[in-house]
């Protein structure tokens, strides 16, 4: 028996109840069965609120700066740079939102709001910057053979001299990690131009998730015997792929980037889909389900509330994320610093 047909066995499994839950996970295959156009490229437009609205413009704006970058390219870097955290600091002192190293600022830090000053901590700043960066070293690899965008980013990671050395990414772990890392993350900061594949692992962390409905609320729960095996919402969509193979990280925010972004007309049951009091920025998102299918997902809503089926069309619907194992793997374990509120 195949681990796909395993799945659909086990949903089918919980009697008449569950017998819901698998008609719609049998759609899932169903509608790949029918996609044959695959995985759209990225786009160079930004998906929705899938960066900060007080940094959306100057992303736009410097990520067509050079035909090596595009905005979802950079929206990509500074996220596994910083998060999006204009104050955040390293231990080796690289600094802002772009996280520069004082030595780099120094030599290519450049006042991109024409205020008359290069100030490390200013996105104003520090994103026009990074992005003058990138295509500076894509103007000094323009010559290497092959993919122009991943040689500026081996040359990001490795240095310009590695990159022509080798005639395209050296291998050297570190960079092809980089390169492939940041590449992925594009992905889900792109929106969408078509239909995206389905996840083969959707079955399962349906199933999972069904077999804890009726499980009572536990804020930062994370379904531990300690903790009586309870859950919050991003708690449970964790545990809910990691059931078949996928880790995703522990807040809601960074689960939006673990794959692209499906519209609400092409959701498919396995789609995370999120809520925020903010619809401009995925930063703010503050809680996330497992969609099913007409209009329902499986969530762990609130303290005193028990995991349930949820409608999923209310005013503070954000958007969804259709994961991907690359697209998980990709994420930064300390990108994120918000915390779920529900």
């Amino acid at each position: 028996m195949t681990v796909r047909k395993a799945w659909v066995v086990a949903v089918a499994a919980g009697g008449a109840g569950v017998a819901f839950v698998m008609l719609l996970v049998v759609g899932v295959y169903v509608v790949a069965g029918n996609l044959v156009n695959g995985v759209n490229g990225a786009s160079k437009k930004l998906a929705k609120g899938a960066v900060p609205a007080a940094y959306q413009p100057l992303v736009e704006k410097w990520g067509n700066k050079c035909p090596a970058i595009n905005p979802a390219l950079l929206a990509a870097q500074l996220y596994q740079e910083s998060g999006f955290d204009p104050r955040a600091q390293s231990p080796a002192q690289a600094q802002g939102i772009a996280q520069f190293i004082p030595g780099t600022w120094a030599t290519h830090g450049i006042d991109g709001d024409g205020d008359g000053d290069r100030d490390v901590w200013d996105p104003n700043d520090a994103i026009p910057s990074a992005a003058s960066y990138d295509c500076e070293l894509a103007s000094y690899v323009k010559d290497v053979p092959g993919d122009a965008t991943k040689n500026m980013l081996a040359a990001y990671n490795a240095g310009a001299y590695a990159v022509i050395k080798y005639g395209g990414v050296p291998p050297y772990k570190e960079t092809q990690n980089y390169v492939q890392t940041i590449t992925t993350l594009e992905q889900s900061f792109a929106a969408p131009v078509g239909r995206v594949d389905p996840s083969e692992q959707a079955a399962g962390a349906i199933h999972y998730a069904q077999e804890k409905l009726g499980t009572l609320y536990l804020w930062g729960g994370n379904g531990t015997a300690e903790q009586g095996g309870r859950f919050d919402c991003s708690g449970l969509t964790k545990a809910a792929y990691e059931s078949v193979g996928i880790t995703l990280p522990r807040v809601a925010n960074d689960q939006y980037n673990a794959g692209p972004h499906p519209s609400r007309e092409e959701l498919l049951p396995g789609d995370l889909v999120f809520f925020s009091d903010d619809l401009t920025n995925s930063r703010a998102i503050r809680h996330v389900g497992i969609y099913v299918g007409g209009g329902y997902m499986i969530d762990a809503p609130r303290p005193g509330a028990v995991i349930r089926f949820d409608p999923i069309d209310t005013p503070d619907y954000f958007g969804a994320t259709r994961v991907t194992e690359d697209g998980a793997k990709a994420l930064p374990a300390t990108a994120g610093s918000g915390v779920n509120r529900t």
